[in-house]
């Protein structure tokens, strides 16, 4: 987009485009979303960022009526199999936390300067500045929605000390943690004059989070395929039809989570867009991160529905298909270890390796009582199965965030017995690539870049119909 078009999407207040750019106001000192609702600044005045980290590395703070930070994360990334994709997928899912910019840069093959340099070139930050970005919208999550500490938040949000923390969130929030708590929206004056809120939201109740997404969200079609896949012991999908719940358990760098997800049904409006109600419980809070960005890859939150659907809506098969089901999601993987074995062995054989082989949870919730099986204790299983858990395991095969989707093709074709048919599926949900046809498959290439989402527009038509889609419920 050049300027004039970003300019039009801030004076139009217009929601496509949170996520997609920054904008900031240099008479002020802000940076806000494009669809923030305050006064449209002059034009002279305003400066454009790819990434709020940009705009924060060059003294914006965050503004306070449209908190940019929760906006949807570009869709660019998840697009894109370049190296910038791959590296801005992998900090989201908390890599430079966990092993630093010379972890990041070892997994992608290059050095650290060089990823340094294609990052700063492309979206106007360094990994450290991305993440120091991410773990400040961490922070504010955590202060704003639950009663720990805020030293304990610290240390939970990837912080190296107190002083780092406190001085990310000055500059970033132009707030002390503690007017940052204060602040906290929907709260009563009770708690707002004690600074301290409601004892209903800690860690044992669950930290509550709004996924945001851009554009109308296809909530029953993901809920149905959720569903239908669901396997017993790690997961469930409860109540009916749109106040469904989604329940998982998760495997994570630091510990086990549950988290639960509800279902909300999203308008057809071209400007529409919302959330998905979350409560994430985890045993430990370091892994806040990891756990939203894999929800978010699950459900899909990160596409652009306009360009897929304008795409797609302009053949002439598929073009009533979209009509029915606007921002109709290519959902993706919470542990993509765990998909890959589920794509190759369905899901009754999957449901008894969880008996057999997965991991008590400490303490069970309900129906879930498991953690899938990590792929070193599938390894000893034998066949396919056994070849497919020991590449895993040993790193031959690399199904992350920052894989690069060419090679972990060529490394599953490669196992013994694979099907290519499993091999696009895994390519599909594990890899969040938005174009794979599966083999023998009649898919015109007219449908490229998006033929994953043409084909979840078959299959959602073949299993149910047409359908409306409704307006959003206010919560």
């Amino acid at each position: 987009m050049d300027e004039e078009t970003r300019y039009g999407a801030v004076r139009s207040r217009d929601a496509r485009f949170d996520g997609e750019f920054f904008f900031a106001v240099e008479t002020t000192g802000i940076y806000c979303r494009p669809s923030c609702p305050a006064v449209t600044p002059k034009r002279e005045n305003v400066r454009y960022y790819a990434t709020a980290a940009a705009a924060q590395s060059s003294g914006f703070r965050a503004c306070r009526r449209c908190r940019p930070d929760a906006v949807p994360g570009s869709a660019e990334w998840n697009v894109r199999a370049d190296v910038v994709g791959r590296a801005m997928r992998m900090i989201g899912d908390g890599v430079v936390d966990r092993e630093g910019v010379a972890g990041l840069a070892g997994r992608l093959g290059y050095s650290a300067r060089q990823v340094q340099r294609q990052l700063t070139a492309e979206v106007g930050a360094g990994p450290v500045a991305l993440a120091r970005a991410q773990r400040a919208h961490t922070a504010r999550v955590l202060l704003q929605t639950t009663a720990l500490p805020i030293t304990e938040i610290a240390f939970a949000a990837g912080f190296a000390s107190v002083r780092q923390f406190n001085d990310t969130i000055r500059t970033v929030y132009a707030s002390t943690p503690t007017e940052l708590r204060a602040a906290a929206p929907r709260r009563s004056a009770s708690h707002r004059r004690s600074a301290t809120p409601p004892r209903t939201a800690t860690p044992s109740a669950g930290i509550p989070l709004r996924l945001a997404h851009r554009g109308p969200y296809q909530a029953t079609a993901v809920f149905d395929l959720l569903a239908a896949e669901a396997v017993p012991g790690i997961e469930e999908v409860t109540g009916t039809p749109g106040t469904r719940t989604y329940r998982r358990t998760l495997r994570l760098p630091y510990g086990t989570g549950i988290v639960a997800v509800g279902e909300r049904l999203s308008g057809a409006s071209a400007h529409t867009s919302g959330w998905l109600d979350a409560r994430l419980h985890l045993t430990d809070l370091r892994d806040l991160t990891t756990a939203v960005q894999r929800l978010r890859r699950l459900f899909d939150l990160d596409a652009d529905p306009y360009a897929v659907d304008e795409w797609l809506g302009a053949d002439t098969r598929l073009a009533p298909l979209v009509a029915a089901r606007p921002g109709l999601r290519s959902p993706g993987a919470a542990d993509p270890e765990e998909l890959a074995v589920r794509a190759l062995v369905g899901r009754d054989e999957a449901e008894r390796l969880v008996r057999s082989y997965g991991k008590l949870l400490d303490a069970p919730c309900g129906t879930l009582t498991h953690v899938f099986p990590e792929p070193a204790v599938l390894a000893e299983t034998g066949g396919t199965l056994g070849v497919l858990a020991t590449a895993l395991a040993d790193g031959t095969l690399r199904l992350d965030p920052g894989a690069d989707r060419d090679e972990a093709q060529k490394a599953l074709l490669a196992l013994p017995g694979m099907d290519p048919r499993v091999v696009a599926a895994i390519r599909t949900r594990v890899l969040g690539d938005p174009d794979v046809a599966p083999p023998d498959e009649d898919i015109p290439d007219a449908w490229r870049p998006w033929r994953s989402y043409a084909l979840q527009h078959l299959k959602a038509a073949a299993r149910t119909g047409p359908v409306t889609t409704s307006e959003p419920k206010e919560h």
